[in-house]
Formats: structure tokens, C-alpha cells, sequence
């Protein structure tokens, strides 16, 4: 089976001064469709750096790194947005809504830069809220939701365009632990319905929910498998 995200030899390298500091470094990887993958690191780890070049946020020094099965990692700033709008969804910690659209406004928004139809635009949408039991809440604004909500928010606008990946960014990290689990129990409600989800995360407790651990640290992957032996060769 083809993966649908296949990082091979992959280097991110920033230069510091008179140093190198190597962000990833020798990274390969490969994801396959349907998966539950939590990508775990502490703060400076590569973890943030390799979410960036799996969302097509960012290119590798070096390596290739296939999407799809499309060699994305020497695209242009406009070829990867294309590839993003089409192939990506992303839920961040912080929920990254505009104070001044409403619920429906917001999820539209992922849509208009796809260059879908106002009326299309407006099905899907409401489509993405209704999954996430919001459909009574289009008109509302952020400030008038609480904070689980607003994170049901982004995750419609990750959902509005079908993508084929959900890249999770920390997604419980500003929610409180009774939301976090319901914004967890969703993501993998979401994976059992077929959607690739990669979490990003520090948190073991949170990592622990999907069914593949990836470690990394000092750039390197130092572990990846079950998620029920990830923290027992530690």
C-alpha cells in the first residue's frame, strides 16, 4: 500500500550564529490512509518543524518528501497552498477564528481560498458544523462561544474541504480537561470514519489516545510504533 505521507531523509537545517542547528535530521517517515498518529517531543524536539513540513508549511533543506505520492518538497510558496487547500486540514491550539465572522463565516473562509462557490461554500459549511453539533450556532461569534466550542469550529473549518489529512497542532492545550476529552473523543470518531489524523503534541496523557507513537527528539526519531509499548522503552 502507498503511503500518503512519505518523508525520506529529511533535513531542516537553520543556521544560529556561527551554528547549525538541525531541526530534523535524517527524519523518514511514512503514514498510510486511515491511521491515528501522535508525532510526541518536548519543546524543541523537531516536532513543530516536521508538523511544518508535513503541512506543506515549510520545505526541507533536503530529502524528499512525497504527499499523495507527489514529490512536494521543492514546490513553490503557491504550489504548496494549492496542495494544502486540497489535501490538508489543520486544527491549532490556539482556534485561530476572526472575531468579526461568525461561526458559518469562518468555516467559509478555508473554502473561498479554494476557490469554491459562495452557494457551495455555504453547503459545506453548514455540512462541517453539523458534524460537530454546531448547527445552532452559524450566526454566533467567537466571543459568544465557549472555549470547546470555538474548537469545534476550527475543526469544521479542518473538515469543510474533505481533506484526506488532519494535522492536529496541540489541539487541547487551551481547553480544560473535561473539553479536552470530548475534542479527543471527536478526533477519533473522526479517524474511525476513515480521516488520517497526525496529533502533534508534548503530552503523553494526550499521545496515548491514537494507536501509533512517533518520538522525536534532537531532531531524530527515537521511537515509532504501538502506542501501548511507546512509553515503556523509555
Amino acid at each position: 500500500m502507498t503511503p500518503i505521507i512519505d518523508l525520506r531523509n529529511i533535513y531542516k537545517i537553520y543556521q544560529m550564529g556561527d551554528s547549525e542547528v538541525h531541526a530534523a535530521d535524517d527524519v523518514s517517515l511514512k503514514i498510510y490512509k486511515g491511521e491515528f498518529v501522535a508525532i510526541v517531543g518536548q519543546s524543541g524536539s523537531g516536532k513543530s518543524t516536521l508538523m511544518n513540513i508535513i503541512g506543506c508549511l515549510d520545505v526541507p533543506t533536503s530529502g524528499k518528501y512525497y504527499l499523495n505520492g507527489e514529490d512536494v518538497s521543492e514546490l513553490d510558496d503557491d504550489k504548496q497552498a494549492a496542495i494544502r487547500n486540497k489535501t490538508l486540514g489543520f486544527i491549532f491550539q490556539q482556534y485561530n477564528l476572526i472575531a468579526k465572522l461568525n461561526v458559518l463565516e469562518n468555516v467559509e473562509l478555508s473554502l473561498l481560498y479554494a476557490g469554491i462557490s459562495k452557494a457551495k461554500r455555504n453547503e459545506m459549511a453548514k455540512s462541517a458544523l453539523e458534524r460537530v453539533g454546531l448547527s445552532d450556532k452559524l450566526k454566533n461569534f467567537p466571543n459568544q462561544l465557549s472555549g470547546g466550542q470555538q474548537q469545534r469550529v476550527s475543526i469544521a473549518r479542518a473538515l469543510a474541504g474533505n481533506p484526506s489529512i488532519i494535522l492536529a497542532d496541540e489541539p487541547t492545550g487551551a481547553l480544560d480537561s473535561k473539553t479536552s476529552r470530548e475534542v479527543l473523543d471527536f478526533l477519533k470518531k473522526l479517524n474511525e470514519e476513515g480521516n488520517t489524523i497526525v496529533l502533534i503534541t508534548h503530552d503523553q496523557s494526550i499521545a496515548r489516545e491514537a494507536k501509533r507513537i512517533v518520538r522525536i527528539m534532537d531532531g531524530k526519531i527515537t521511537y515509532d510504533g504501538d502506542a501501548e509499548c511507546a512509553f515503556e522503552t523509555r
